[in-house]
C-alpha cells in the first residue's frame, strides 16, 4: 500500500503502532526521538539511543512488513546514534526532516536502508541532491510536507496559509526535481486524511502518502489516552500555529490549545525547563549546553518534557504537550489500525459501491 505511518514523537510511534501498519502492508514508522528513554523504561535498565533505536526497529519488523524510523535533525545531540542504529538494525527505511538532512548519507553507509528526506519545496530538495551527490548519493525517495501536517513546520509562520504553498502546488516542482535527478518517488504527507484524499494526491502525481493523525487516533498508538481522547474531542478552532509561545527549535508547531503545557506557558505560569536535553544546540565552545525553553520560559515551551508526557512518560512530573495535524478535529474515535487501513484503501467503500478498485495500477 502506498501508505506511509508519521513517524510521531515523543513515543506515539514506537513498536506497537509501526508493527501494526507493517502488518497491514503499509510502512511503519517509529520516532527516534527520546527513545532512549521511553525504551529503558519499558525494559526496566538503561540503553542509550543505539541500543534503544535498534531494540524498537527489531520489534517493529518481527512479524512482516516493512518498518523504518523518523530521525528529526534537530536533535542533533542523538542524531547519528540513531542513524546508525537503524542502519545497523537493518531498518527499510530513514525518514529525515525538522531540519535538512544534508549529512545524512555520510554518517554510514546504508547498505539496504533506504534515505529520505523530508522537504517542504522544490528548492530545499534541490539543496539536498546537490550535498548528497557530493556524498555519492541520491535520495531513495522524498517526503513532501505541506502546511497542513501537524508538528514542527517547514515554513515560515507567515507562509503557512499561502496558495502557493498548499500541498497541491507544491507537488508539481518537487515531483519534476525528483525526475531530473533520477526519477525517485515523491510521497505527499500534510493534511491527507481519507481514501478519497489519497486517490485524489495519487492521480496529481504523488507516488505514496504519509499520515500521522489518522494513526494518532489508534488502539496500538502509545499515546496516553488523555492526548487520543483530547484529539476525538477537538474542534478546529483549538488546532493552532504558534510560534510565541513556541518550540525550542524554532520552527512554527501546530498544537492544540488547550494541551496543559501551552496554556501555563502561554499564561506566564511555567518556569524555564530544560533537563532532558533533546533539543540543545552546541555553545561556544562547541558542546550541547543551550536549549531556548531553558533559557527562556515566557517564551518557548519544552517540547521533550511536554511530548514525553503525552506518551504517559512522566505526567506526575510535566505537563502535556498536544500536537496535531489540521484535520485532527474530523477524528470521530480510536480505532484498530487494521480498521484505519482498511479505511484508507477504500474497503469500506468498496463494499457499499462495488466495482471500487481501491489502489489497482492505473487508477
Amino acid at each position: 500500500m502506498p501508505i506511509v505511518q508519521g513517524g510521531m514523537g515523543v513515543g506515539v510511534s514506537l513498536h506497537p503502532l509501526a508493527g501494526a501498519v507493517a502488518r497491514e502492508g503499509g510502512l511503519g514508522v517509529v520516532s527516534s526521538a527520546a527513545i532512549d528513554r521511553v525504551v529503558s523504561k519499558r525494559l526496566g535498565r538503561k540503553v542509550g539511543t543505539y541500543e534503544a533505536v535498534r531494540e524498537e526497529i527489531a520489534a517493529s519488523r518481527s512479524q512482516g512488513g516493512l518498518a523504518g524510523i523518523n530521525i528529526m535533525v534537530a536533535l542533533q545531540r542523538d542524531f547519528a546514534d540513531s542513524v546508525r542504529g537503524a542502519i545497523d538494525a537493518g531498518a527499510d527505511a530513514i525518514i529525515s526532516g525538522a531540519g535538512l538532512p544534508t549529512s545524512l548519507p555520510a554518517i554510514q553507509a546504508p547498505r539496504d536502508t533506504a534515505l529520505i528526506p523530508i522537504v517542504s519545496s522544490a528548492r530545499a530538495l534541490e539543496i539536498i541532491i546537490k550535498k548528497w551527490e557530493k556524498l555519492g548519493y541520491r535520495p531513495d525517495a522524498v517526503v513532501l510536507e505541506g502546511p497542513l501536517a501537524g508538528g514542527h513546520l517547514g515554513f515560515k509562520f507567515d507562509e503557512i496559509g499561502l496558495p502557493s504553498n498548499t500541498l497541491e502546488a507544491l507537488l508539481p516542482p518537487v515531483k519534476d526535481m525528483a525526475r531530473r535527478h533520477g526519477d525517485f518517488p515523491v510521497i505527499a504527507a500534510g493534511g491527507i486524511f481519507t481514501h478519497e484524499d489519497i486517490v485524489s494526491i495519487l492521480r496529481q502525481g504523488a507516488d505514496g502518502v504519509q499520515m500521522g493523525t489518522r494513526f494518532l487516533a489508534t488502539e496500538e498508538s502509545t499515546a496516553d489516552d488523555a492526548y487520543k481522547q483530547a484529539v476525538v474531542n477537538a474542534t478546529q478552532d483549538d488546532i493552532v500555529v504558534t510560534r510565541d509561545p513556541g518550540s525550542p527549535c524554532g520552527l512554527p508547531f501546530r498544537v492544540l490549545k488547550q494541551s496543559p503545557m501551552f496554556r501555563a506557558t502561554l499564561e506566564g505560569r511555567r518556569k524555564p525547563a530544560c533537563n532532558k536535553g533533546y533539543v540543545l544546540l552546541k555553545d561556544g565552545d562547541g558542546k550541547f549546553n543551550r536549549c531556548l525553553a531553558k533559557e527562556d520560559g515566557d517564551h518557548y515551551f519544552c517540547i521533550c518534557n511536554g511530548l514525553l508526557s503525552s506518551a504517559g512518560y512522566n505526567p506526575e512530573d510535566e505537563e502535556p504537550l498536544y500536537t496535531v495535524g489540521s484535520n485532527a478535529y474530523r477524528v470521530e474515535g480510536v480505532v484498530p489500525v487494521k480498521a484505519l487501513m482498511d479505511e484508507l484503501r477504500g474497503v469500506a467503500t468498496s463494499r457499499a459501491r462495488a466495482g471500487d478498485a481501491c489502489f489497482a495500477p492505473g487508477n
